[in-house]
C-alpha cells in the first residue's frame, strides 16, 4: 500500500483516497493527486480589496446582488462563512444563511 500525503491544508497525517480525490477527516480539504505534487496550481483569488481569499475564510458582500433565478436580493453586508475557492468565472462557493448554496465573484466581496 502505498504512503498517502498529509493534508496540504493543515498537515494532518491519516488522509484517505475517495474515488480520484484526496481527503483530510480533520478538516475537509479535498484535493487532487496532481494538486498533491504541486503540479496543478490554482490561481490567486483576491477580493475587491486586493486581499488574498482562501479556503475557510470569511467575507462580506460589498454590493447588492440579484440572485439568478429568484426575486431575491443578496444584501450589503451580508456574510459568507467558509468559504471554498473554485475555478470558474464565479470563484467562491459558499452557503448564506437564508438562501443556501450560492457561487459568487470575488470581485464582490471583501474580507472578513
Amino acid at each position: 500500500m502505498a504512503a498517502l500525503p498529509n493534508c496540504p491544508q493543515c498537515g494532518y497525517e491519516y488522509t484517505y483516497e475517495d474515488g480520484g480525490l484526496f481527503i483530510c477527516p480533520a478538516c475537509s480539504h479535498e484535493w487532487t493527486p496532481t494538486a498533491a505534487t504541486g503540479t496543478n496550481e490554482r490561481k490567486l483569488v483576491k477580493d475587491a480589496n486586493g486581499n488574498q481569499l482562501s479556503d475557510g475564510d470569511t467575507v462580506t458582500i460589498i454590493k447588492d446582488l440579484k440572485v439568478k433565478g429568484s426575486s431575491s436580493v443578496l444584501k450589503i453586508g451580508t456574510k459568507a462563512k467558509n468559504i471554498r475557492l473554485v475555478d470558474g468565472d464565479h470563484d467562491i462557493d459558499c452557503k448564506i444563511e437564508g438562501f443556501g448554496a450560492m457561487k459568487l465573484k470575488s470581485e464582490f466581496v471583501k474580507k472578513g
